[in-house]
């Protein structure tokens, strides 16, 4: 059976904003860009930041990194905290909203919610699934395609069909329990990277694109996208 495909959204925290709203989620937390890596354009970012999406090319020189690292990775197990909520990616296209929900599911301590919202309600009725699980479930979740869908087409550059390639991908960057943890669906299991703290996730996370950027630096299609409390 071919996997569902959907429409790719745009990196842009306006439309990302909306689309969780639309889902739900109170506006008391909103995304706005990351426009530089040095200390001085970090701290026009509001704080505190709790998530951070990353948007990047997937380039062979990647695919041949992501290879050794799960290689490596599955020899030397990381210990990943129970509290982490991950969801693998089935949908084709679907990695902007997968990076949104890993966003919002690992901070809902610190997220507000409608009463009915359907976020809260999918992150509810996942929250003892293993990933596997969650990615059908999430195929099968209608309020959270038809608005990932309507989200797609309010970028303001126009979507691409959906047979077409797409060669950028979302992750995520989260805080959980004062670890870093890397969220990317196409990957088998979350990624440890370093300790964190509240006042220093945003910078942490920074070190942590800047190494993705080393990777391909004759790449410029790197967007990073902050979740902050204060609004932008």
């Amino acid at each position: 059976m071919d996997c569902p495909r959907w429409l790719p959204l745009e990196s842009n925290p306006e439309v990302m904003t909306k689309f969780v709203s639309c889902l739900g989620m109170k506006p008391t937390w909103q995304f706005g860009d990351v426009y530089g890596l040095d200390p001085e354009l970090l701290s026009m970012v509001p704080r505190p930041v709790c998530a951070v999406l990353l948007l990047f090319p997937v380039t062979e020189k990647y695919e041949a990194f992501k290879q050794e690292e799960e290689e490596r990775l599955k020899k030397q197990p990381q210990e990943v905290s129970p509290d982490v909520y991950f969801i693998k990616q089935t949908i084709g296209n679907a990695c902007g909203t997968i990076g949104l929900i890993h966003a919002v599911a690992n901070n809902q301590s610190n997220l507000d919610f409608e009463p009915d919202s359907p976020l809260r309600k999918f992150l509810e009725q996942t929250s003892k699934m293993a990933p596997e699980e969650r990615a059908t479930f999430l195929e099968k979740d209608e309020s959270i395609r038809v608005t990932h869908e309507s989200s797609a087409q309010e970028g303001q550059t126009e979507a691409p069909s959906l047979d077409e390639k797409v060669n950028l991908h979302f992750i995520a960057f989260v805080n959980v329990g004062g670890r870093l943890y890397e969220l990317d669906g196409r990957k088998p299991f979350p990624v440890v990277h370093r300790k964190t703290s509240e006042d220093t996730f945003l910078e942490d996370a920074i070190e942590v694109c800047k190494i993705f950027m080393a990777r391909d630096p004759q790449e410029v299609r790197f967007t990073i996208i902050a979740l902050s409390k204060d609004s932008y």
